[in-house]
């Protein structure tokens, strides 16, 4: 059944404020009062489950400031892109774990990155156990809505991610149901894989505005469906039964007439979407304002729009914003 009023996700934690995947960005995400925060899972060289938005981490870490780990800048091919930088892959635990976190978006958010080089990299187990104790601590129940990133690429190199994070949530105390745990990934695939190790999670299949999923597209190519049409009535036919949900693009459901929403609740399907954000950088044309890219625009009736639907979840960067504004 729909929410009353979606579930507030800190999406990465609160980095609004914070650098993504940052101790500080969760624990103010819990204190703003979400409903739950969201880790990106990738994998090391050595099995160990890190948070980072991506396997590639030039961007978010000081490591190309490291001349201990000049050597290790390299070109791979991710999900069919050729991508140049440091990988999570190629690094023990005990390597990244020496590294320090910095703000992904700079230039827009330059409050979160005085925060740069203060706060090492965590691990998925760390964000469990943080989430449980914040739970404690506030009061309330806050779940994890964990995202499998690249899960077709790490089986490829040897790094299955289906049975370490199996290993790790069950290690942690969140595999059996015990806290509320969500998992999706843009991957079907995988979601498949640890519904069928048991894992009691509420699955969501996360869709982009374009292009078609790389685990269908490394089988199927230009067959593959399409992301696009996965949302159409008959593609989310065929989701029914398989996933608990979908998580889209919200250009998807700023795009006038979609009936994205009505038509998946009418297939008992959840629909969440990403991701909410007040910066004119971020929202559609018509919602921008003055200041410049990183000032704040008419993101209330943005977001109004997606809320209207009847959307189940919604990420967010600024948690404080998302909570006042979806739960008023």
């Amino acid at each position: 059944m729909p929410r009353k009023s979606p579930l507030v996700i800190g999406h990465r934690g609160a980095p609004g404020y914070r650098p993504e995947h940052s101790r500080s960005s969760y624990e103010l995400a819990l204190a703003m009062g979400v409903d739950a925060v969201e880790p990106d899972v990738v994998a090391t060289k050595d099995g160990v489950l890190v948070v980072r938005h991506e396997n590639e981490i030039s961007g978010t870490t000081d490591v190309s400031a490291r001349p201990e780990f000049a050597d290790r800048k390299t070109t791979k091919r991710v999900d069919g892109q050729a991508l140049t930088g440091w990988f999570t892959e190629d690094f023990t635990w005990a390597e990244l774990s020496t590294l320090r976190g910095r703000e992904r978006l700079p230039e827009v958010r330059a409050s979160s990155a005085s925060f740069d080089g203060t706060q090492s990299i965590l691990r998925l187990r760390d964000v469990l156990d943080l989430v449980r104790d914040g739970s404690a601590e506030h009061g309330r129940e806050i779940g994890v809505v964990l995202e499998v990133k690249h899960a077709t690429y790490f089986a490829s190199i040897g790094l299955a991610l289906a049975p370490l994070i199996e290993q790790e949530l069950r290690a942690a105390g969140w595999a059996d149901g015990e806290l509320p745990l969500v998992i999706e990934s843009f991957e079907s695939t995988v979601l498949g894989e640890l519904r069928e190790r048991g894992i009691a999670a509420t699955s969501i299949y996360l869709i982009e505005a374009t292009g078609r999923p790389y685990d269908r597209k490394a089988v199927e190519g230009a067959q593959a469906m399409t992301y696009k049409a996965t949302v159409t009535p008959r593609g989310l036919d065929g989701l029914v039964g398989l996933v608990d949900g979908i998580s889209v693009n919200k250009k998807m459901l700023l795009d006038h007439g979609n009936t994205i929403v009505a038509d998946a609740h009418a297939r008992g399907l959840l629909v969440y979407t990403w991701t909410c954000r007040p910066e004119n950088a971020f929202l559609a044309a018509e919602f921008r304002g003055a200041g410049g890219r990183g000032a704040y625009g008419d993101y209330e009736s943005e977001w109004g729009v997606l809320a209207q639907q009847g959307i189940d979840g919604v990420f967010v960067d600024h948690p404080d914003l998302g909570v006042a504004f979806f739960r008023g």
